[in-house]
């Protein structure tokens, strides 16, 4: 497998992987009308990206169908040398649904899901706080998502037809999936583009079975197909994390402000220091000057902020991302365990 640094992927490429971000299961016919190539170009670059693990498509539950949860939003310190190890720990925990190596005064950042019923205490001081290498942490509890979308890759397309995107947010009941829709949930969070009669086969159903129940989930809104590729391979230089002060009176304006941008991803509102966090993804250094110097000085009531770099995403959508294994192994540490395949809650963020 090529590594991360040494692919370079040409436009036709990333208007491929684009397209996949905005439906991960679009037909190799759909895409190829939209890329402006043959359906032969098409279906063999995708599967070579596929099989490269330079792309990654998985099926993952939407927000509830674990039942009620708190999302904590946790910054933590390591001790030098420590930052990989404790990545892979996190990775491998199933209620952890985000994992970043950044820059800054922190090391990792990580999403827990904390069960309602479950003690914070709990999960911070006998979970996160016990693994090898952590010093110490920063708990931010979010109290309102303002914006989440994996199609931040959208605008390669640029003004060609678009494919249908995915069905808005649903917020399952605990009991939403049984035993089988679960089968073929976790079937197609280990390949996503996986067809309906391999998946029928491997869980001794039928076809129709499996086609009905996934499209029904769907639909829906209970599943979502997410499409994970690291974004220098499309030519975006800058994946950051910032939170934000922001005065109370301003809060709601400017994160709803912050979420139409293009380039922001990811915004939250948080009970913690910061009353806002935000991830962007631009093209290049000058853009987050930009960003920084205009986007964020030029919006009423930002009143501070601070930022870390993204330097490795491990985990993104309760999803163990390919390029991260492949770093953990490289380094010696053992790549994380797949998390499991029980239903988990609020798979919402990519």
């Amino acid at each position: 497998m090529m590594p991360i640094d040494m692919y370079d992927l040409d436009p036709i490429d990333r208007r491929i992987v684009a397209a996949l971000q905005v439906n991960g299961r679009a037909s190799w016919t759909d895409i190829a009308q939209l890329t402006g190539t043959s359906v032969t170009t098409v279906a063999r670059r995708a599967q070579q990206l596929l099989a490269d693990e330079m792309v990654k498509v998985a099926a993952v539950p939407q927000p509830g169908g674990g039942g009620p949860a708190d999302l904590l939003i946790v910054r933590i310190r390591c001790t030098p040398g420590s930052q990989l190890p404790a990545a892979q720990a996190l990775a491998a925990m199933p209620e952890v649904r985000f994992v970043a190596l950044v820059t800054g005064v922190y090391d990792l950042v990580a999403e827990v899901l904390v069960p309602k019923g479950t003690s914070m205490h709990g999960v911070l001081l006998d979970g996160l706080q016990t693994i090898p290498g952590v010093q110490g942490s920063v708990a931010d509890l979010e109290l309102h998502t303002y914006k989440a979308t994996h199609e931040w890759s959208q605008h390669l397309l640029g003004g060609a037809a678009q494919l249908a995107g995915p069905p808005p947010v649903h917020d399952c009941s605990a009991n939403h999936l049984d035993e089988v829709d679960e089968r073929i949930v976790a079937a197609l969070r280990a390949d996503g583009r996986a067809s309906f009669q391999a998946v029928a086969l491997g869980l001794g159903v039928s076809e129709s079975t499996v086609r009905r129940r996934f499209e029904a989930l769907y639909q829906a809104g209970c599943v979502q197909v997410i499409t994970l590729v690291p974004a220098a391979a499309l030519g975006f230089e800058a994946e950051i994390l910032f939170w934000l002060s922001v005065a109370p009176a301003r809060l709601d304006a400017v994160a709803r402000e912050l979420a139409a941008l293009r380039g922001v991803r990811y915004v939250a509102a948080t009970l913690g220091q910061e009353s806002l966090m935000c991830e962007v993804i631009l093209p290049s250094h000058a853009d987050v000057f930009e960003f920084t110097t205009k986007t964020l000085a030029g919006i009423e009531g930002i009143q501070a902020w601070t930022a870390g770099v993204q330097l490795l995403t491990v985990k993104r959508g309760y999803v163990i991302t390919p390029w991260a294994a492949r770093r953990l192994d490289a380094a010696g540490a053992p790549a994380p365990a797949a998390p499991a395949t029980a239903r988990t809650p609020r798979a919402r963020r990519g």
